[in-house]
């Protein structure tokens, strides 16, 4: 079994009488004119490979699907609550992610749709699966800055040298961090981002951020701070602290080829 992702951009100008198609799906398709809202819908299907083609799916299948079925539900609604200035939540957005995994899964026959993700931002993105379909994840990115040293006392110099390499540095090193928090819920309707944003904050980011974790932080005097051991470190921090919803998952990355995601005991 295969599972292949596919990310369609566009964007909406809901004061248009009409959206502009465009020509670069790499960018936006519809493309929009001057400022618009841009949007990326990214579908996750599963199925075996074609063995005719080497595909699990065409992708221009996918892209035409989506721009045809899944992007004018965005477009309708969103240009409909705009020219009324009302505003959309994140309720809203749940229902409409909703209807567009209902009206999407099966133009991809034989294959499943498993996942569709709606990325607000670079930073934020929500997410529903086929396993849990009344379930919403909601995840989003952010930042600190670190540093650290990898090091066993119960090693010979010789031995962390051979383990950790270069990051047995004896006076540390630094990595520019970065962290994605999911949480899950049943509805959105009562999830405040802020107060969400407020708990990863405190109870986390502002414990390691700008520090020497070795030094600093009292877990990693008894634990070695890998990005698998930070990552369980966030879990253990924001595990239970967020209201009406469920922590999912937390990624760190340290750079952008390793990254780490721990997903509870």
């Amino acid at each position: 079994m295969y599972q292949l992702s596919r990310s369609v951009r566009f964007c909406v100008n809901p004061f248009l009488p009409q959206q502009s198609e465009g020509h670069n799906g790499f960018s936006a398709r519809p493309a929009g004119v001057g400022l618009a809202l841009f949007l990326e819908l990214r579908v996750r299907l599963s199925h075996t490979v074609n063995p005719d083609t080497g595909f699990v799916i065409n992708v221009t299948h996918i892209d035409r699907a989506v721009r045809q079925h899944g992007v004018p539900l965005f477009a309708d609604y969103i240009t409909r609550q705009y020219r009324q200035s009302l505003h959309i939540g994140l309720i809203d957005l749940q229902q409409l992610m909703t209807k567009t995994f209902s009206v999407l899964e099966n133009n991809f026959l034989p294959c499943a749709l498993n996942e569709l993700s709606l990325q607000l931002t670079p930073f934020r993105t929500m997410t529903m699966k086929s396993e849990s379909p009344h379930t919403v994840f909601y995840s989003e990115k952010f930042e600190f800055a670190a540093m650290h040293k990898l090091w066993n006392d119960k090693f010979t110099n010789q031995q962390n040298l051979d383990a950790f390499g270069k990051c047995a540095n004896a006076s540390g090193h630094g990595h520019n961090y970065w962290v994605e928090v999911t949480i899950k819920m049943t509805s959105t309707e009562c999830f405040n981002s802020i107060s969400f944003q407020h708990v990863v904050n405190h109870h986390f980011i502002d414990l390691v951020d700008h520090k020497n974790l070795n030094a600093d932080v009292a877990h990693f005097s008894s634990h070695i701070p890998t990005i698998e051991n930070i990552s369980h470190y966030g879990w253990r921090q924001l595990c239970g602290k967020f209201e009406q919803c469920e922590l999912h998952s937390v990624t760190v990355w340290e750079s952008d080829r390793t990254s780490c995601t721990y997903f509870g005991p």
